[in-house]
């Protein structure tokens, strides 16, 4: 997969890897704005089954 987006992006070696990382940054910006926010609710993290007894 990293092959084929390499293979089409164009320019030489240093603009594919300036577009690279504009790539990464443009899905890492839509991963933590949209898609994280959406998928929070639905992830089981706040349900904390830790007992706060006593252990004496």
């Amino acid at each position: 997969m990293y092959g084929w987006i390499w293979r089409h992006l164009p320019g030489n070696t240093l603009v594919r890897m300036v577009l690279a990382v504009l790539l990464v940054l443009g899905v890492v910006y839509v991963l933590f704005q949209y898609v994280f926010p959406w998928a929070e609710p639905l992830l089981p993290f706040g349900d904390v089954t830790v007992d706060q007894g006593n252990t004496g």
